[in-house]
């Protein structure tokens, strides 16, 4: 059995976690959370970087934290996990709808300019699967139209745009450690400001509003968003990992880039300019009525896959009359293959093989 993804523990996450144990800081406060916190922060190139209890929490937090709040339009890609969305709508602000790039999966940024008003605060750019969005661009628009720029980057740890980390780029970005990001807490998250002041708001907001110099007093409606010890204590060991399964990743998709050369179908490639971290190795087809029969198959030979989000506006709490075709052209093409840094060369031959035969049998 394939799986689409599972964790990959081969470093010293045990050990880390029984340090906890042994130790009873097990909740919110001890040595790993400062640990992780100026590890995760020196490997994406951030000074102000605060741990939070998962990646959806991290974008509530973020656009609390940069002043996003009711009546504020905030401009996000429709083609994204449905967090993104729904955290702007958690904060009593609009989700403003665009396309995405048949080439790169990732947010139009001529879609973006085309939907900006005079209520826009801010735009998402999500880096979709592990690509870089292009940023040069979104930050030349926001720049231009004096808006504020978000990066979720709940996928695209290990992900560079120009040599630089995504989530490097925004006023504030996020990511998550989830069971199936490339590097993983179990549950967790990260919240990356550009400005300390953001990065301390951010901070207070997570602990309740607690204030620094009265103890119990509280003077903000704020949240309990904190990751625990035991948490950043998995993402310390991950974090010394990261380098290699990062490469080990690009290695798979290599492999299925390889492997699936001349069939029916595109995979998720790594564009000039940037570094894929391929959080999820990727394919869209040529042909939407092909994925049903396609997984189908797969499934029946023992190997997951994983069909692309469908597009925020066709979800019933979101549902709007515009058009976004080739978001939803995407979505109704693209599926996740196996990705974990397990695989090795044989078992990505099977799955391509397996791939080919389905193919195969189609055109007889």
């Amino acid at each position: 059995m394939f799986p689409v993804y599972k964790p990959y523990f081969t470093g010293r996450e045990k050990e880390y976690v029984n340090q906890c144990l042994d130790s009873t800081w097990i909740s919110s406060k001890g040595e790993f959370i400062n640990r992780f916190e100026q590890g995760f922060g020196d490997f994406i190139g951030a000074a102000h970087v605060t741990t939070v209890a998962n990646g959806t929490v991290a974008l509530h937090l973020a656009l609390e934290a940069i002043g996003v709040g009711r009546g504020d339009e905030v401009i996000v890609p429709t083609f994204t996990y449905v967090a993104s969305v729904n955290t702007i709508l958690q904060v009593g602000a609009v989700p403003v709808f665009v396309d995405s790039l048949e080439s790169t999966l990732q947010v139009d940024p001529a879609d973006i300019k085309r939907k900006i008003t005079a209520k826009t605060k801010a735009i998402m750019a999500v880096h979709l699967y592990g690509q870089a969005c292009e940023m040069d661009e979104l930050a030349s628009i926001c720049k231009e139209h004096g808006l504020l720029l978000i990066e979720d980057c709940a996928e695209a740890f290990g992900t560079l745009y120009k040599g630089r980390h995504v989530g490097t780029f925004g006023d504030i970005a996020t990511f998550s450690f989830f069971g199936n990001k490339t590097i993983t807490t179990g549950e967790g998250g990260m919240v990356v400001a550009r400005e300390q002041a953001v990065a301390d708001r951010a901070f207070h907001l997570k602990n309740q509003g607690v204030s620094k110099e009265r103890e119990y007093w509280h003077d903000a409606v704020a949240y309990n968003y904190r990751m625990t010890n035991i948490c950043a204590a998995i993402g310390v060991a991950q974090l010394e990992s990261a380098e290699s399964i990062i490469a080990k990743k690009r290695q798979i998709a290599g492999w299925y880039k390889s492997g699936l050369q001349e069939l029916p179908l595109k995979t998720h490639d790594e564009q000039p300019g940037t570094v894929h971290s391929f959080w999820m190795c990727s394919v869209v087809l040529d042909h939407a009525n092909d994925r049903a029969g396609l997984r189908e198959n797969l499934k029946a030979a023992g190997i997951e896959t994983r069909p692309f989000f469908y597009p925020a506006h066709t979800l019933p709490h979101c549902a709007t009359r515009q058009n976004f075709p080739i978001a939803e052209s995407l979505s109704a093409r693209g599926i996740n293959l196996p990705s974990y840094p397990d695989l090795c060369e044989g078992d990505v031959a099977k799955i391509c093989s397996d791939i080919r035969a389905f193919f195969s049998r189609l055109r007889k």
